[in-house]
């Protein structure tokens, strides 16, 4: 069994000088010290850590590598495209319905911007009316005949650029969907079923009917409503 002293790992003995001068006693002190100095410095605990680390890291590779059995492989491989099939339907699905909700939302704006100009327009159709009104009775030779005339083209011509018709079906046939009969002619007056007095004129935009033309009708097969 070994001693103590062969126990102390990377340190050697030295006998210390009790005796003797002083001189040789800071001798045997000077030596000492330098023994110390050149000791053997143990490992580092830091390095051991590391070193451990290293062993774990190599043991966890090793597993991961550990080969996967073709039944294995088959069956994660089904599972992944299991979950992209459905990862992709989930997508085209969320697709579609941004597109149906986009259609949706540009048609209810489209709808509501034609309701506001038609309501627009309604609104200025008495001043239409006025003008129309003011130019019959004008005076062929009045100054102002040439100024309203303007200004009615010019209101007429505003109209269209915004997508709206007049209705005057003054000798058409009657079409309930455009016209009101206030009115009913003789067949004097024209063909039976026709227009034969436009009232008051009528305006639509498209397919919507903004004001149904007044007219008077002569009775004929198909009656007035």
């Amino acid at each position: 069994m070994k001693s103590k002293k062969e126990k102390k790992k990377g340190f050697r003995i030295l006998p210390r000088f009790s005796g003797g001068t002083r001189k040789g006693r800071a001798k045997g002190m000077e030596q000492e010290e330098k023994e110390v100095l050149t000791e053997t410095p143990e490992p580092d605990a830091e390095e051991a850590v590391q070193e451990e680390n290293g062993q774990s890291t190599d043991e966890a590779n090793e597993a991961e590598a550990k080969e996967l059995t073709p039944e294995e492989l088959k069956a994660a491989l089904e599972k992944a495209i299991a979950e992209r099939d459905e990862y992709l339907d989930l997508a085209q699905r969320q697709k579609a319905e941004f597109a149906n909700y986009k259609r949706r939302t540009e048609g209810i704006r489209r709808e509501a911007m034609d309701e506001s100009r038609r309501d627009t327009v309604n609104d200025f159709l008495p001043v239409l009316d006025n003008l129309e009104r003011a130019l019959e009775a004008a005076d062929e030779e009045s100054p102002l005949k040439n100024g309203i005339e303007m200004v009615l083209r010019q209101m007429l011509d505003t109209l269209t650029k915004l997508g709206v018709e007049t209705i005057d079906p003054l000798g058409d046939l009657f079409d309930a969907n455009e016209m009101n009969a206030v009115l009913q002619g003789t067949e004097d007056e024209g063909e039976p079923g026709t227009v034969c007095q436009v009232l008051q004129k009528g305006y639509k935009a498209g397919n919507h009917v903004i004001r149904h033309a007044m007219v008077k009708g002569v009775a004929g097969e198909s009656p007035f409503t």
